[in-house]
């Protein structure tokens, strides 16, 4: 009997165990690698960085030698009639099988959209890599703000909780004060009503914990159990260096992985013209067969021939009903498009510079700011329940109180996770190392 429960208990332990082991904390940096690995747009961007390379060999294979074999067999049936010595038709028929087979090297010598398509493809090859690396500051950047929102989402229904909770304890001291006699009507409606607004702010607060963690779920393509929280004590409220403006937006216009894909598109579309203008020029190949064919010949179709070939070919275009112009405008028209997209993508990223360049500073002003406002929240608390117990203050002010504290350490939180958000994006405008920034955030969050 022992041993049978001895192992039912075993059993139960087996089954329970994985559920009562602690839960798994998902870091900052362990969100990234994930993304890194399953994120389906970083998969997009590297297979189209993977083609775009494929433009290098293929552009350079158009001016290698090209050898070729050429194979035929027929067979020929002929019907002749030709006049004999009196003058009569007389007629013949002949069939015989004839072959050719030809064996032809091509070296391109002198083809100018040959030429001006090698330097697009590396161009091509530019644009891929660059766009490569703006997804992945991109991830970095995504990856951080679904964290920190997820993080604030939690925070948010934790405050709500907690609002909760003291606004439950001070109904039932507003009823025991009543029932006691001393206490008034209007106190427990108030703490009743407060109530009820916080079961229907939980709600909300547990629906968006919800939407958050499976917003960063579906970034990193697996399921979010418990996430690090930033520890406060370890945060570095950290001006941006360098500290002007000016100098970021600089900083953007040399290393800023969007920008260099745009300029790579503008050399292209300059590649474009030339390949395009190419068309006017004349081509030059130089050109070694071997041919050997028999019975070709209906006068004698039992004889056969070997032909050996070297020399120049020359193609020089004279007239192509004006597709050659056409291609030409064309190619122009692309060129000023893609440099107003470099211009306006230059003028677009000045304004988000600037945008996160004040985040951060001005996050840092904020999140100090709201520090101060939380010590200040807390001691209003505190006096209003001391005076509250003197007779001098109602529920309303202790219940007024408890929620602009809960209110102010919202928005502390909300402020420190945005600060947090722009230094990350900041970095990534300008192409700063990616894993640099975040490790950086990543060593400011709790150690479980």
């Amino acid at each position: 009997m022992r041993a049978s429960r001895f192992l039912l208990a075993a059993a139960l332990a087996g089954l329970l165990g994985p559920l009562s082991a602690p839960a798994w904390s998902l870091d900052l940096m362990q969100a990234y690698q994930a993304a890194l690995a399953q994120d389906a747009r970083i998969r997009a961007a590297r297979a189209a960085r993977d083609s775009a390379i494929e433009r290098l060999p293929q552009a350079r294979a158009q001016m290698m030698p090209n050898i070729a074999i050429n194979l035929g067999r027929n067979k020929n049936d002929i019907d002749r009639t030709q006049e004999n010595a009196l003058g009569q038709d007389v007629k013949f028929n002949e069939e015989y099988f004839s072959y050719n087979q030809t064996l032809q090297l091509r070296q391109p010598l002198f083809r100018m959209p040959l030429f001006a398509g090698l330097r697009q493809a590396g161009f091509v090859v530019d644009d891929a890599e660059a766009t490569l690396e703006r997804e992945l500051q991109d991830l970095g950047a995504r990856v951080t703000g679904a964290y920190m929102e997820a993080l604030l989402a939690q925070d948010a229904l934790d405050l709500v909780l907690k609002q909760k909770a003291v606004t439950t304890t001070q109904l039932d001291a507003a009823r025991k004060s009543l029932e006691a006699g001393f206490g008034t009507r209007t106190d427990i409606d108030e703490a009743q009503a407060r109530l009820d607004m916080n079961i229907a702010d939980e709600l909300s607060a547990r629906q968006h914990v919800e939407f958050t963690r499976r917003q960063l779920e579906i970034l990193i393509n697996q399921p979010v159990d418990t996430l690090l929280a930033v520890d406060a004590r370890r945060l570095p409220l950290l001006p941006p260096e360098p500290a002007e403006v000016a100098e970021w937006i600089r900083l953007a216009e040399d290393g800023s992985p969007e920008v260099r894909a745009l300029k790579a598109r503008v050399e292209a579309a300059r590649a474009e013209i030339a390949k395009a203008r190419g068309g006017h020029y004349p081509t030059v190949d130089a050109v070694a067969q071997i041919s050997k064919s028999g019975s070709e010949n209906v006068t004698s179709p039992r004889s056969s021939y070997t032909n050996h070939l070297i020399g120049l070919q020359v193609n020089i275009p004279l007239f192509a009903g004006g597709y050659v112009n056409s291609t030409v405008r064309q190619a122009i028209a692309e060129q000023v498009r893609a440099e107003e997209n470099l211009e306006a993508a230059r003028r677009d990223l000045a304004v988000r510079v600037h945008r996160e360049h004040r985040g951060v500073t001005e996050g840092v002003l904020r999140v100090r700011a709201l520090e101060q406002a939380v010590r200040s929240a807390q001691q209003l608390v505190t006096s209003s329940k001391r005076s509250f117990e003197a007779g001098s203050r109602t529920m309303v002010d202790v219940l007024n109180a408890e929620q602009q504290l809960q209110t102010t350490l919202r928005d502390l939180a909300e402020a420190r996770y945005l600060y947090l958000v722009s230094r990350v994006r900041l970095r990534a405008l300008v192409g700063m190392d990616r894993e640099r920034s975040i490790r950086e955030v990543n060593g400011w969050l709790s150690q479980g």
